[in-house]
């Protein structure tokens, strides 16, 4: 790590965001009924749950194996369980799922959901195919609403309402495949049509750390859903202090939402920079354990119109990232409705895009999906809303 990164700085930086998310957090994971959602879960936690009704340990794994390999929500058709301990189970706890409250498809086969929680608010998630193989990305939200302001972003435009807890981000990613009906889990080198989570929808994933990192470790875990973390990316609009940590513990895939390549246009676009300015984020982007050429940093930047899609912008670009191994997705901006801003013009995009790959780093741009049901990068919102008062997380982070 650089000499110039302040440990004992960045970890009491960390404790305080970890410690005013905590405030944000979902309700608990019981229903009105007082059972218990066992989704969500750590083995650990389920074990405690097990010997508090008199189970042996061995219950966990057969359970575990259950809910996350055959995707089953009815004790009744865990079959190799005894039906008293089935009767016993479906009394005390269920196997939770958001309820869709809406599924939108798009012409061109992408897929949104508008997930409501047991208490009443909602966030979105979106299932995007691959143009050319029967595989796709699960794209799920880390929060209701969201306390970045990103500029561009309708997204930002609605404040942060709460956390999603552990069992409501793993039950978007099982929800969805209950959707396309893709249980049990595909072993090995079994195709996946639901292959890939991105951690790009509502809300930034690490100001919601704790509750992002145990439903990872969920879905990783090899007995059950078993997604490996080369298929997860997480993407963050730049919290130093936590990309350490994520990289430490998670190992998954880093996107940075970069937008800009000065600080003074990049405080305007991502509030967020007036904390961590570039050249803190890049130098968290350059230790982020495990990035190589074969795992490339992908570094998001959405075009738009006479604002950061100059040759000038895409030369700075590439000197800011030299001697990383990233790549660039350029993003054509997706409108929506009240923004100020344009989508860049095909040939400035192309422009942009030829600086960057000619000086060796790929730099493909992200075709829009899901328009026309407003399920495009950047363009999710729900109308959720938070009974108290408005604290903006990122300014509390440095009180």
């Amino acid at each position: 790590m650089p000499a110039e990164v302040n440990l004992e700085l960045t970890a009491a930086e960390r404790e305080k965001i970890l410690a005013h998310s905590a405030k944000f957090d979902p309700p608990g994971a019981t229903a009105a009924d007082g059972r218990r959602d066992l989704v969500g879960m750590s083995r650990e936690e389920l074990a405690i749950e097990m010997a508090s009704i008199g189970e042996k340990p061995f219950r966990v794994k057969q359970i575990w194996h259950w809910i996350y390999h055959q995707g089953v929500t009815d004790f009744a058709r865990m079959s190799t369980i005894a039906k008293p301990l089935q009767a016993k189970l479906a009394e005390k706890f269920m196997i939770g799922r958001p309820e869709a409250a809406r599924v939108q498809t798009s012409s061109d086969g992408t897929r949104k959901f508008l997930f409501k929680f047991r208490d009443g608010q909602e966030a979105e998630t979106v299932y995007i195919p691959d143009v050319e193989e029967d595989r796709g990305a699960v794209c799920i939200s880390s929060q209701v609403g969201c306390t970045l302001s990103c500029r561009f972003c309708h997204t930002g435009t609605q404040t942060l309402v709460r956390n999603l807890g552990a069992p409501e981000i793993v039950g978007q990613f099982m929800a969805a495949r209950d959707s396309y009906n893709e249980w049990p889990s595909p072993k090995g080198d079994t195709p996946r049509l639901l292959s890939t989570i991105v951690l790009m929808g509502m809300g930034e994933p690490l100001y919601n750390y704790a509750n992002v990192a145990k439903a990872m470790k969920i879905v990783m875990d090899n007995e059950g859903i078993g997604l490996s973390r080369r298929r997860i990316t997480l993407s963050t609009s730049g919290v130093v202090p936590m990309m350490d940590r994520a990289g430490a513990e998670l190992g998954v895939c880093l996107a940075v939402s970069l937008h800009a390549v000065r600080d003074d246009l990049r405080d305007e676009l991502v509030p967020l920079n007036r904390k961590y300015p570039i050249s803190e984020l890049l130098a968290a982007c350059r230790r982020y354990p495990g990035a190589s050429n074969a795992r490339r940093i992908t570094f998001e930047y959405v075009m738009l119109k006479g604002v950061n899609d100059s040759e000038a912008d895409a030369r700075e670009l590439v000197r800011l990232i030299a001697g990383m191994p990233a790549k660039v997705n350029l993003i054509p901006f997706n409108p929506w409705p009240g923004t100020k801003y344009e989508r860049s013009s095909r040939s400035a995009i192309d422009r942009f895009a030829t600086i960057v790959n000619d000086a060796g780093y790929a730099s493909p741009v992200r075709r829009p999906r899901g328009q026309d049901i407003l399920a495009a990068c950047g363009q999710l919102r729900t109308d959720g809303k938070r009974e108290r008062a408005s604290r903006d997380l990122d300014a509390a982070a440095t009180d």
